[in-house]
């Protein structure tokens, strides 16, 4: 049965302890000066209010009844307050606790309230009437935000809730922003790297244009190259920025004469040594970007022909002197090569060429690439074999791996 209490500031409905503890609303009541708001009057806060006496309960929420926008849900049992909050954390702005409560004090239950995920920075207020200085330091090293004491003021209960739950909200305004930068920060992030990715294809674009089959041999390269590394163990944001860059590794070829690249049949030592320059021009064009990707790329322009014994050009380098993306790029280039017509040969099936990369481990290839591509048995991949595949056996032709 509900009664009307008269607190002498106001009256206010009083709840059986059973409505009490199942968190049933107490109806606020505005005292005479002028209300507060805590978060610029234009929110609503619920304030959870924990007191083994029902009065008190009644009482406090008539002092918050003068804090505009405040509404409360009050409990006289610890535990069920706790459940109430495990089950919404974000629905209470702050909370007041009673200290001295049988079955468990207020120290003891504000350690469990801030192990509850979402809850570690509400404001809690503890009211007391003990001022015992181990009491409060207790108290502040489980979590209390702030004291009152019994008998408590209304209108020092305005002042301290209202300025703790103005904290509160500005923090809750910042983490907001701070959530908001962030996620503004990662559409930025994406959007460049959307551009970098079009200025990157792009790139492998004007290769294209010189080299009739390159357009779906950097696909199937970039493929292939991104299993490989993956096939390693390699970073997964790496594997696919690997893929990207690959895409270039044959850019430099806009700068070799299309005489030399369409040319069927053999090429002549000096012509061999033309073609060859592609790998310099591909990363003279590339080098010296800030992006990690370009800069992948130039890498990958400039070693993919190096080979694992050091016979390799342009620099000859050997072993772990070759930087891990053209090893790996090294495997996928000849492979694709090898099982795709040129005009100076004719393809290899795919098993055949295959066998050259398990052959040739240890001399033109790192063995660990190279047997990461046979472990991973991705020549068996239908996307990376050419349209158009002839698997006559190669014609003498003059390879420039």
């Amino acid at each position: 049965m509900t009664q009307n209490v008269d607190t002498g500031s106001g009256i206010v409905a009083a709840r059986s302890p059973a409505e009490l503890a199942s968190g049933a609303e107490v109806a606020p009541v505005s005292l005479e000066s002028a209300p507060l708001s805590p978060v610029g009057g234009h929110q609503s806060c619920e304030v959870l209010l924990l007191d083994d006496v029902e009065l008190n309960n009644v009482l406090m929420a008539q002092a918050i009844g003068g804090i505009r926008g405040c509404s409360t849900v009050a409990f006289t049992d610890p535990a069920t307050a706790l459940a109430a909050i495990a089950a919404q954390p974000d629905r209470f702005a702050s909370v007041v606790t009673d200290y001295e409560m049988p079955g468990m004090d207020g120290i003891s239950f504000v350690r469990r309230l801030r192990a509850i995920a979402g809850f570690q920075h509400v404001p809690v207020i503890m009211v007391t009437s003990f001022d015992q200085r181990r009491i409060r330091r207790e108290a502040l090293e489980a979590g209390i935000t702030d004291f009152m004491g019994k008998p408590f003021d209304a209108i020092e209960v305005k002042a301290r809730l209202s300025n703790l739950l103005a904290l509160d909200a500005a923090r809750r305004i910042e983490r907001d922003r701070s959530a908001w930068l962030a996620r503004e920060v990662a559409r930025a992030t994406r959007t460049i790297r959307e551009r970098e990715r079009e200025i990157v294809i792009r790139l492998a674009r004007a290769a294209e244009y010189r080299d009739t089959d390159t357009g779906n041999h950097v696909a199937r390269v970039s493929m292939l190259a991104g299993s490989i590394a993956r096939e390693l163990g390699c970073d997964p944001a790496w594997c696919t920025d690997l893929e990207l860059a690959s895409t270039m590794h044959d850019v430099g070829k806009i700068a070799v004469p299309d005489s030399l690249l369409l040319k069927p049949g053999r090429l002549s030592p000096e012509e061999q040594a033309i073609v060859r320059r592609h790998a310099e021009y591909g990363y003279g064009i590339l080098e010296g970007s800030a992006s990690h990707v370009l800069a992948l790329a130039a890498e990958i322009a400039l070693t993919h022909h190096e080979w694992w014994d050091g016979r390799g050009y342009p620099r000859g380098l050997s072993g772990d002197a070759i930087p891990l993306s053209g090893r790996i790029v090294a495997v996928a280039d000849v492979f694709d090569a090898l099982v795709s017509d040129r005009p100076y040969k004719r393809s290899w099936s795919r098993d055949e060429a295959a066998a050259h990369i398990d052959a040739h481990a240890g001399t033109h290839f790192d063995p660990a690439c190279a047997a990461a591509f046979l472990r991973g048995k991705l020549w068996t991949r239908a996307e990376l074999l050419p349209q158009d595949q002839d698997t006559s056996a190669c014609q003498g032709s003059t390879f420039l791996f």
